[in-house]
């Protein structure tokens, strides 16, 4: 088929979408009677270009998928394929994608981590968590980032798992920590972060909804360069997106209170660190530190959904009131 008019477009689009007529009309947000007559072919006045708009921003196609020019194979690679200049693999040493973070965030970040901490807090408090062989030029560039993420002027917004945090603090498997360096590591944090305005903490529930990937892998999104990056599975390669509706998307999720995942505010992020730095100090126990997070903030029921079946049987239930976000 040669796809050349907007309806034979439309019906295409519509048929590898996989969805109902219902939902389909409800995300382009036209009425199903009229996306009905598109289909059917009942109707052969063109969907106007709020219509085309909102398709290429729901379905993240490119606009000119619209022009007379695009037709047949065109077309059809341009709904299938991803516009190679909008990805790109970053495969380098490791070298190379130390310079790449350096540039990418050398003004500001916002990332979303893998794990707490932050590979550059861990170095800054404990030596060699992962023994790894380093030449000069890489422990130069380790400490310039190092440098750029302990200033104070540096901004930087950053989220991490309630799980993460919780499995730094108390896990007794797969943590390399001992309770000294896991103290320096919060006081650290605890510093930078308390009181400056500059550096934003959030704390996220990763069961309150179906999140996946998010405390897998580092994202670092930079909305202003409309680019943002994640590790891939193969540890030498990053992937870089540069599709500007999906950066601002990730931007805006993250951003907005009433998007994103349930959290903690980075205010009471703050001092839900100075909790858990004093749980350690004293050896108390996991539960004993979500009755304190309970008692003394308004999220404990967002740790509580962190702990597991049978340790939530042993706690207090989270008390009235308990905010999400």
């Amino acid at each position: 088929m040669t796809f050349k008019n907007g309806i034979e477009k439309f019906i295409e689009i519509f048929k590898r979408s996989n969805l109902s007529i219902s939902k389909f009309a409800s995300l382009i947000q036209k009425d199903r009677r009229t996306v009905t007559s598109w289909i059917d072919n009942i109707s052969d006045i063109e969907p106007n270009n709020d219509v085309k708009n909102k398709i290429c921003q729901v379905f993240r196609y490119p606009d000119f998928i619209w022009d007379d020019g695009c037709t047949g194979e065109e077309f059809i690679k341009s709904i299938t394929q991803i516009p190679q200049k909008e990805v790109r693999i970053i495969d380098e040493d490791y070298t190379g994608r130390l310079k790449y973070i350096i540039d990418l965030e050398k003004n500001r970040r916002f990332v979303i981590q893998a794990q707490f901490p932050g590979p550059m807090y861990r170095d800054s408090a404990v030596q060699r968590v992962y023994k790894t062989k380093t030449n000069s030029e890489i422990e130069e560039l380790k400490q310039k980032r190092i440098d750029q993420m302990l200033r104070y002027d540096y901004d930087t917004t950053e989220w991490y798992s309630i799980k993460s945090i919780l499995s730094f603090c108390f896990a007794s498997i797969g943590n390399f920590y001992t309770k000294e360096e896991k103290l320096r590591v919060l006081e650290l944090m605890y510093e930078l972060f308390n009181n400056n305005y500059n550096k934003k903490l959030f704390l996220f529930d990763s069961y309150s909804r179906k999140i996946y990937g998010t405390e897998t892998t580092y994202i670092s999104i930079n909305v202003k360069q409309k680019v943002l990056f994640f590790k891939s599975p193969i540890e030498s390669v990053f992937i870089e997106i540069r599709n500007k509706s999906l950066v601002e998307r990730m931007h805006k999720y993250y951003s907005s209170p009433i998007e994103a995942p349930s959290h903690v505010n980075f205010l009471e992020s703050v001092k839900i660190l100075k909790i858990l730095q004093d749980a350690l100090k004293y050896n108390n126990s996991i539960a004993q530190a979500y009755e304190t997070i309970n008692r003394t903030t308004d999220y404990g029921e967002l740790f509580y959904n962190n702990l597991s079946i049978d340790l939530q049987k042993q706690v207090s239930q989270p008390k009235q009131g308990q905010k999400r976000n």
